[in-house]
């Protein structure tokens, strides 16, 4: 399909926040892009306008509008993938799936994190992750350099109020994230994790009190500004390029010093 020159990243959650910065940075780096998302049809005007402005920079846009944590769903989007990429393969994948329950363990008035709640969170941005990364191994779509970013935050090891089933999630994903480096080291892959700093995104304004964690994160950054969706953007190309094929089972802390504060 289209330009060869260019290789293919697959990034979840691409419509918005660090996944759409992400897309953003990697096609004005030289990649296409298969991008799942999850919006509602009233936004999907505005959201097929952005991904135009990706392909006017230059790269082929596959774009899905499904429910990426779906088995059904992934299949038939892998099969559409295969059947348009004919023998080309995937550079990249990126996790950026940012769908769990933010509710309190206590409260007097409100809804308690419940069990389903904490396996709905853990298997949508964790466990989620190796489900795209089998299917993708058993329909050999995977170059045999190829790189795996999954996006974890400081909650994966500081307690923050009702973010316990989040919390629990990013804890899995980061360790999960390392047994696929070390296990799928045979076939080229190279997995790490990012720990972004606080970003101004639309998730992070979904946490309770959210304005003060970005206020308490402004004072403790000794660069004195929030992390930028772009600052992790950044990053990630960093780990697709051939210098950078020597990095694997890290979580790398993309805040500028807002985590030694």
């Amino acid at each position: 399909m289209g330009n060869t020159t260019r290789k293919w990243a697959l990034i979840l959650g691409g419509s918005s926040g660090l996944g759409l910065a992400t897309a953003t940075k990697l096609a004005k780096q030289g990649f296409n892009l298969i991008l799942v998302h999850r919006n509602r049809r009233t936004d999907l005007e505005g959201i097929e306008s952005t991904f135009q402005k990706l392909r006017d920079i230059g790269a082929i846009v596959l774009s899905f509008n499904v429910d990426a944590t779906n088995g059904d769903k992934q299949d038939s989007v892998l099969e559409e993938v295969a059947a348009a990429l004919s023998n080309q393969k995937i550079k990249v994948l990126v996790h950026s799936i940012a769908k769990g329950n933010l509710k309190p363990m206590y409260s007097e008035n409100r809804p308690l994190l419940n069990h389903q709640d904490f396996e709905l969170t853990i298997s949508a941005m964790a466990l989620s992750l190796y489900d795209w990364i089998q299917k993708l191994i058993a329909l050999q779509l995977f170059e045999s350099d190829s790189r795996i970013v999954a996006f974890t935050s400081e909650g994966s090891s500081k307690i923050i109020p009702n973010y316990a089933a989040v919390s629990a999630a990013k804890t899995t994903l980061e360790s999960l994230t390392k047994a696929i480096a070390v296990e799928l080291a045979p076939i080229g892959i190279k997995a790490n994790c990012i720990q972004a700093g606080v970003c101004d995104t639309a998730s992070f304004r979904l946490i309770p009190n959210s304005e003060l964690i970005a206020k308490v994160a402004l004072n403790r950054n000794p660069n004195r500004r929030l992390t930028t969706v772009e600052d992790v953007a950044n990053a990630v190309y960093l780990l697709t390029t051939d210098e950078a094929k020597w990095i694997t089972g890290n979580v790398l802390k993309v805040d500028g010093g807002e985590s030694l504060c």
